[in-house]
């Protein structure tokens, strides 16, 4: 977690593909005090007068890792960086890691471990925590290690290591993982438990405990056998040097669990794709089978995984602080998801250019565009301040004002990228990252926040390349932005100068902001959205210099991070805050749970304002869930007792996601008496605004062929916006049918020709808007493949109102808060293929407490389909044609849908899988 601040710097982390250019330093000491990279420069020394990681009391610190590991990339920013970074000089060994459904902490005896299912609500209601409390610990009979070292390390798994001269002790740990896999020598394997444990399972080498209320399997080579004595459980290895000791969701799974206690994870790898709007992501576990010939293994998905998922899951389950984790049994699973949208700049609807050219220059003319800014974290607000408003100049004809914040941004960024001066990059080579100096927020002594720094110089090259493309060429100044780049999200796995990602977690789908994780609740990250500012950067940097690897990598984490967002910061669906933490939205995601708070202040204002900011084109991801944005508004605005003051533009932005016409009126009523953001200007929320109100909110249920491509809907309609950065011109096909010609190094917009467009209404959100599946579900994830269930005929019979052979389709466990004035709303796709006379009906039925009581049931009017093959549109506007019962808020509550043919004598077909077959109702 960063240090404390007095003004906000958040966090993230992205990637590029530029690791195999070869650009950057060596894995080896540089040769000479200064590196050139192309047009500029970095150190291999730290200037004068200044620090690099260290213990808390200042003392330097290496990286804490085996030989075996020495010389190799350490991940810091990760959920187990305190294995590796030694903050506290008293503790050698590790402060609690949160890898879910398992928490773990190393001491001298081995590994405690812990699965927490009780929240705590702490810090007056403002936090909630699972924390780490241990059940039992994991080691050798004997163990008494003088530290715990990092011995080996995948995309989301890691090998502790200790040795006390005698034993050795090697455990495999990692997100998802509901195993622990060990590997000893020296000594019996030993479980010593929190309380003396009650066996419901002997099975000689397999044996089943409980303790504190949670059952855990503990497996030794086959022919062994675990004696128990009080709160100590050992079993002689036979020979053998391995053990594992599972977490079981309930005492009946160990059947299953057995099965796979054997196969041995030994790394984990994700892999991406970027497809015509879709992101694809396969997360594989690799395995070595101990005993027999298994080789696959059971991994607990979180929230963000399994709501975009396809590949079956057991009916197993965890509690942990992201909501529920449900269980895959396979070795791998793929995710596919609808892409975040990133503009260079929203289109300038509606925008008056004389305004907007005053706003302009006074920004352009300030005597200080850079406010003073001296680190690396200010520098990099100041400059995503300038790249924001380069667009908006060009857009309005404005070519001396655009060249003139041009000039301004390049020579900042050019003094950073040259080294010698008051300041510049240095690289560590123990520790295989670039830090900027003059540093702040720790991210020279702790590896705190390279990604929310850094994001901002790469946003800002990336507006640069836009306009001067030689700027970007390796031999000029493009070799250092891909140095930062590789600092912060290296895709690369074998680069032996940067780690893979440095502090993006794939599996947990955010990034994390401390570089040494020292805190007993693990690791942190606040400012979410400066973490997607670097992945947007990705994008727009990789676009404007035709690198489509790192673009697509830009696209992949802007998407991932967007759900995890939505679900972790904002709670989007309303289900993974515990009751308890009253509150709709998390200024900080901690491993063990999450804060409504900052590190520098509890200003409402800026508790909401730090997880939006900055506001550029890459921000309209936070659009998809325009519910938790509403509520997010009303939240601040209760706990601020009234409307923004000091974060207005930020959070009128925020708002016009969501609610453009709102935002713009309190735009018009307040812009004159307030002080922008230290990252914002007034003429680009003033630009920012007036276009969605023209444009409408972010549609992210339509998708581009293009990353840099997004559409908007006001009422039905919808405009179509892509930025071409090639030297051709190229068409963009959307996901509905619509294109755009769009043409070379320009922006279009229109309104789309060809396709469908069967103007949604009402307007999906996740959260309250569930997609039927074929098998009888409604479910709010997306990312499914579109097919189609049969109705059957009415049989020549008239059905209207009665439901007959309905399809049914049902969502349990749904909790929500009833909207004022809100109805049932939906769209559904029917087919009568040529069929003549067919009608097809639908019945939306309410259990507000699962209690299997349906509280509300709504009939509606039937839908009479035309005898052409193609999809036609039944909405609730044919009507309601009776309804019992009142609706009331859900708790655990069941929703259910029921189709079926109301009339006609053949089968007809109801689409499942899409955006365009969906039930909404009203509920926050």
């Amino acid at each position: 977690m960063p240090a404390p601040r007095t003004r906000p710097a958040a966090a993230v982390v992205l990637v590029s593909a530029l690791a195999a250019l070869g650009l950057g330093p060596a894995a080896g000491p540089a040769a000479a005090a200064t590196v050139p990279m192309g047009a500029g420069s970095y150190s291999d020394t730290r200037p004068a007068g200044t620090s690099g990681p260290t213990t808390n009391t200042g003392t330097p610190v290496t990286p804490k890792v085996t030989p075996a590991a020495q010389g190799k990339p350490v991940p810091t920013n990760d959920w187990w960086s305190s294995l590796a970074f030694q903050r506290y000089g008293d503790n050698p060994y590790s402060t609690p890691m949160y890898g879910h459904p398992l928490t773990y902490q190393a001491v001298a005896g081995g590994l405690e471990v812990g699965y927490p299912t009780s929240p705590a609500v702490v810090g007056d209601g403002r936090q909630y925590e699972f924390a780490h409390k241990r059940d039992l610990t994991l080691g050798l009979t004997g163990l008494n290690s003088p530290d715990t070292k990092a011995d080996a390390w995948s995309d989301w798994t890691v090998t502790p290591y200790w040795s006390d001269g005698a034993r050795t002790l090697r455990t495999t740990i990692g997100h998802g993982l509901p195993f622990v896999y060990a590997k000893g020598t020296g000594g019996d394997a030993r479980i010593t438990t929190a309380e003396t444990p009650t066996v419901f399972a002997d099975q000689g080498n397999v044996l089943g405990i409980t303790v504190a209320g949670h059952h855990y399997a503990l497996f030794a080579p086959t022919g062994t056998d675990w004696n128990v004595s009080g709160s100590t459980v050992t079993a002689g290895l036979g020979g053998k040097d391995y053990f594992s000791v599972a977490v079981l969701p309930s005492t009946d799974a160990l059947a299953t669990y057995r099965k796979y206690a054997y196969s041995f994870v030994t790394g984990s790898t994700v892999n991406w794709s970027y497809d015509a709007g879709t992101v694809r992501a396969t997360y594989t576990l690799t395995t070595e089978a101990k005993e027999g010939t298994e080789r696959g293994t059971l991994q607990a998905l979180y929230r963000h995984q399994w709501l975009h998922t396809t590949d079956p899951l057991t009916p197993y389950t965890y509690v942990s602080p992201r909501g529920t984790m449900k269980v895959r049994e396979s070795a791998s699973f793929t995710t596919s998801q609808r892409a975040a949208a990133t503009l260079p700049a929203l289109p300038g609807a509606g925008v008056d250019a004389a305004r907007l050219r005053g706003y302009l220059n006074e920004v352009a003319n300030s005597s200080d565009p850079f406010s003073g800014a001296v680190d690396t974290y200010w520098t990099g607000k100041a400059l995503g301040k300038l790249a924001q408003l380069v667009p908006l100049a060009d857009q309005i004809g404005e070519g001396a004002i655009r060249d003139k914040l041009l000039g301004l941004i390049k020579g900042r960024l050019q003094d950073w990228f040259t080294a010698g001066g008051a300041n510049e990059f240095s690289y560590d080579q123990a520790w295989k990252t670039l830090t900027g100096y003059p540093a702040s927020y720790g991210s020279d002594t702790e590896l705190n926040d390279h990604h929310f720094h850094y994001g901002y110089y790469v946003y800002a090259a990336a507006i640069v390349a836009q306009y001067d493309p030689a700027w970007a060429a390796d031999s000029a100044w493009g070799s250092m932005v891909r140095t930062l780049v590789r600092d912060t999200a290296n895709p690369s796995r074998t680069d032996g100068a940067f780690p893979f990602l440095r502090g993006f977690d794939v599996y947990a789908g955010h990034s994390w902001a401390s570089g040494h994780q020292g805190f007993a609740a693990g690791n942190n990250q606040e400012s979410s959205s400066e973490s997607t500012n670097l992945s947007a950067a990705l994008v727009l940097w990789g676009a404007a210099t035709g690198d489509t690897q790192l673009r697509d990598l830009g696209t992949y984490l802007l998407t991932t991070e967007g759900e995890a967002i939505a679900q972790y910061w904002f709670d989007a669906d309303q289900q993974v805050f515990p009751a308890s933490f009253q509150h709709d939205t998390a200024g900080m995601v901690w491993g063990s749970g999450a804060a409504y708070s900052t590190w520098w202040t509890a200003n409402p204002e800026e508790i909401h304002g730090i997880n939006v900011l900055p506001v550029t084109g890459g921000s309209l991801q936070l659009g998809g869930h325009k519910d938790a944005v509403r509520r997010n508004i009303a939240e601040m605005e209760r706990e601020n007792g009234g409307p923004a003051v000091e974060w207005r533009d930020i959070l009128w932005e925020f708002q016009s996601l969501a609610d453009p016409g709102a935002a713009k009126a309190k735009w018009d009523a307040g812009n004159a008496g307030y002080t922008p953001e230290a990252g914002e200007s007034k003429a680009h929320t003033y630009h920012w605004l007036t276009a969605l109100d023209a444009l409408g909110a972010p549609d992210a249920t339509v998708t581009g062929s293009l990353p840099t491509s997004a559409v908007f809907l006001k009422g039905t309609t919808r405009t179509y916006v892509a930025h071409n950065h090639g030297t051709t011109a190229r068409t963009v096909t959307f996901s509905d049918g619509k294109s755009l010609s769009v043409p070379a190094r320009s922006t279009a917009t229109g309104t789309g020709t060809g396709g469908t467009d069967p103007d949604p209404d009402p307007q999906p959100s996740t959260g309250n808007t569930f997609q039927l599946r074929t098998g009888g579900t409604l479910t709010t994830a997306g990312g499914a493949t579109a097919g189609s269930d049969t109705l059957a005929s009415a049989g020549g019979a008239n059905h209207d109102g009665t439901p007959t052979q309905p399809l049914v389709y049902v969502a349990k466990n749904v909790n929500g808060t009833l909207r004022s004035g809100g109805s049932t709303a939906f769209r559904l796709q029917v087919d009568a293929g040529t069929a003549v006379g067919l009608g097809q009906q639908a019945r939306v039925s309410y259990d507000l407490t699962g209690d299997g009581t349906f509280d509300r049931t709504e009939t509606y009017q039937y839908f009479a389909t035309d005898p052409v093959t193609g999809w036609e549109e039944y909405a609730q506007a044919r009507g309601l044609k009776s309804a019992t019962g009142t609706l009331g808020d859900l708790r655990g509550g069941t929703v259910r849908l029921e189709v079926w043919s109301a009339i006609g004598n053949a089968d007809s077909r109801l689409q499942t899988g899409t955006d365009r077959s969906v039930l909404v109702i009203p509920y926050d």
